[in-house]
């Protein structure tokens, strides 16, 4: 019996992602950010294509395995798929021209059998370079590099002999988001917090899974259908939110205090504690406070910083109230004793 599955990271350059003087090539047009990937890649491979011609992501690490097994055991395995890398392209009055990225080689480990002999493990790195030059210091020789950091992701895929297959970012670069997709082609997984400044001095040579180093990757769980709604119209709505920095291990609200905003999780983790129970962690996506604003402006949990964060603040009267209510619902379902913030 041959069982085959896949496994997708789109790598991607989100709106709130660039700080400092960079961040004024992208807000005047001379490059872009990209827009969010879609929720489900179907088909999977051809999905990855179309957008790749379309310009909407920076690499996408396409990991395809099989697996033939015989009266349940391993009897033979291997890789298909690879990394698949975008363009960069740069807008300036008179002039346009599109900077193809620079693949490195896919690392592809040596399949592992796993689960007793009925399941194997595929791990595979891919990623590169954007063409276009990056001059800046460094922190290690030479001391000053020109061309742009190295972007990866490492995506572990395990095949079981029931046919069953399990996802895994098990490594990435800082810089930038990171989406993770399963065999369905179903977003299942994303990178919890973009450091750009990190990225930018160190991520080359031998400071990559090129040389001798991975960077493990924060994962946090997908927001829901809801709240992608709400981020939406937070953020390309009407009125343009307040987008604050909480440092990690600050606290963003504390329970019982006064306050009815919400509050869009743009990047990081943030922790969800009531009583000084720890309920909940939330990534990139999510959308907080939602009690407060529905139950007399009284927060009920602490949202404290896991990672340094970036939210944006919005007013809870820009949001319907019966979305709000079906939203509370939603949190209050997953978290561990029936609260939410």
């Amino acid at each position: 019996m041959r069982h085959e599955a896949s496994a997708v990271a789109l790598t991607w350059i989100p709106s709130e992602a660039i700080n400092g003087l960079l961040r004024k090539s992208f807000d005047v047009g001379i490059t872009h950010y990209d827009e969010p990937p879609p929720e489900r890649l179907d088909p999977v491979v051809e999905t990855v294509e179309k957008l790749r011609q379309e310009d909407r992501f920076r690499a996408a690490n396409l990991l395809q395995a099989w697996v033939e097994f015989e009266d349940g055991e391993v009897v033979n395995s291997g890789y298909q798929g690879g990394g698949v890398l975008g363009s960069t392209t740069v807008r300036a009055p008179l002039l346009s021209h599109t900077f193809e990225a620079i693949a490195l080689p896919d690392i592809q480990h040596a399949p592992q059998v796993v689960d007793g002999g009925r399941a194997v493990r595929f791990v595979q790195t891919c990623g590169g370079r954007t063409g276009l030059p990056a001059p800046r210091r460094v922190r290690r020789k030479p001391f000053v590099q020109w061309a742009a950091p190295t972007a990866w992701t490492t995506l572990a895929l395990t095949i079981h002999a029931d046919g069953t297959s399990k996802t895994e970012l098990t490594g990435a670069s800082r810089f930038p988001r990171h989406w993770v997709y399963d065999n369905d082609g179903e977003l299942i997984a994303k990178s919890g917090l973009v450091d750009f400044r990190e990225w930018y001095r160190k991520s080359f040579g031998k400071h990559s899974p090129w040389g001798d180093e991975d960077s493990p990757a924060l994962v946090t769980a997908v927001e829901t259908a809801l709240e992608r709604a709400f981020s939406e119209k937070i953020m390309r709505g009407g009125a343009k939110p307040r987008v604050k920095k909480v440092k990690e291990g600050a606290t963003l609200v504390r329970e019982n205090e006064k306050g009815s905003d919400l509050f869009l999780l743009l990047d990081g983790v943030l922790r969800a504690e009531k009583d000084g129970e720890r309920l909940e962690e939330y990534g990139p996506g999510a959308l907080l406070g939602e009690r407060a604003a529905l139950e007399g402006g009284i927060r009920t949990a602490t949202l404290t910083a896991v990672t340094k964060c970036k939210v944006a603040v919005a007013s809870a009267s820009e949001i319907d109230r019966d979305a709000l209510v079906e939203l509370s619902g939603q949190h209050r379902h997953e978290e561990k004793n029936g609260s939410s913030r």
